[in-house]
């Protein structure tokens, strides 16, 4: 009899594979963890783009009065950058399942990716994940002085970061690392790379 797991052979009775500690019984079928939260139907809708602040300017009913005087400094053209003032570097993320997304500001990526009460993300990035391998909610990520950074949301098969020309880092759950481009992450069973 041969373990429908390893495929190592098994002496006659045996309850349990001595290789891989499986259930003689066990089927690939049967390994897969269970859906943990089965009857989560949440639609998650879109959210929308923000808006700048809006500040309160009172009106006056006299006549105008003189604007007072300001000095403003100089601001070399070096300076000067097209596009809206203080928006983030765009990242693309390519991932393992075929999808290219470009992304800006923060986010979460994972099979079903919920932000908890009272947190708000610019996108919610699902990846198709057959094998259930990926977190409902595996990842964060956001952007800090144009750079790009990752955090594993405690996720159950945990992150590994390739940094190019370095060897790997495995994510410690809750703490944020810088990612370079051309690095790959690696969320379970599925990757994706930071270009």
């Amino acid at each position: 009899m041969k373990c429908q797991i390893c495929g190592a052979m098994l002496p006659t009775g045996a309850m349990f594979c001595g290789e891989c500690g499986s259930s003689s019984t066990a089927t690939p079928l049967t390994r897969k963890r269970p859906d943990p939260r089965p009857s989560d139907t949440t639609i998650i809708e879109p959210l929308l783009p923000r808006r700048p602040a809006v500040i309160s300017v009172p009106i006056q009913t006299g006549p105008p009065a003189a604007p007072p005087a300001v000095s403003v400094p100089a601001v070399p053209m070096s300076a000067v950058t097209e596009g809206p003032p203080f928006a983030p570097a765009g990242f693309v993320l390519q991932f393992s399942t075929g999808e290219t997304v470009s992304v800006r500001g923060t986010g979460l990526i994972g099979r079903r990716p919920m932000p908890q009460p009272g947190e708000t993300f610019d996108q919610l990035l699902t990846v198709a994940d057959v094998g259930l391998s990926v977190s409902k909610t595996h990842l964060e990520f956001g952007q800090y002085d144009g750079e790009f950074w990752v955090s594993d949301r405690f996720s159950g098969n945990g992150t590994v970061l390739r940094r190019p020309n370095e060897g790997p880092v495995r994510c410690e759950p809750g703490r944020r690392y810088m990612v370079a481009r051309r690095s790959r992450i690696e969320i379970a069973d599925q990757y994706l790379t930071v270009n």
